[in-house]
C-alpha cells in the first residue's frame, strides 16, 4: 500500500482525509502547513500529496510549486485541496504543477478517485 501526504492546518480536513486513505488501506503522513508538507515530502517520498491552499509558512500554491520544481520530489503526484474555487486558482495551481483540484467540502467519492487515479 502507498503512503499519503496530507498537508493542511485544519485538524478537522486532516482527520477526514486520513480516514479516507485509511479506509483504504494506505498510510497517511500529516503536515500542517506548507513548508512542513514539503520537509515531510523529502523525508517520506510519498506517492501522493493532498496539499490545502490557505496555510501559514508557505501556501499550498507555493508549497506546490516548491515541491514540484524540486528535482528529488517532482514525479510525486499533488492534487490541491481547498476552499479556493474560482477558476483563476484552478489554473494557477496546475501552473505551480499541480495534477488535480478538489473543491472543498471534498467528497469521500472525489478523494478515493484521486487516490485510485495516482497511486498504481
Amino acid at each position: 500500500m502507498a503512503k499519503i501526504l496530507v498537508v493542511d492546518d485544519s485538524p478537522t480536513q486532516q482527520a477526514n482525509l486520513v480516514r479516507v486513505i485509511e479506509k483504504l488501506g494506505h498510510t497517511a503522513v500529516v503536515a500542517d502547513n506548507g513548508l512542513a508538507g514539503y520537509e515531510k515530502a523529502k523525508a517520506e517520498k510519498p506517492g501522493l500529496i493532498f496539499m490545502d491552499v490557505v496555510m501559514p509558512e508557505l501556501n499550498g500554491f507555493q508549497a506546490t510549486r516548491k515541491i514540484t520544481r524540486d528535482p528529488d520530489l517532482k514525479d510525486i503526484p499533488v492534487v490541491l485541496v481547498t476552499t479556493k474555487n474560482q477558476e483563476t486558482d484552478k489554473v494557477w495551481g496546475e501552473r505551480q504543477g499541480a495534477v488535480g483540484y478538489i473543491t472543498k467540502p471534498a467528497k469521500d467519492e472525489e478523494l478515493i478517485e484521486a487516490i485510485n487515479q495516482y497511486i498504481k
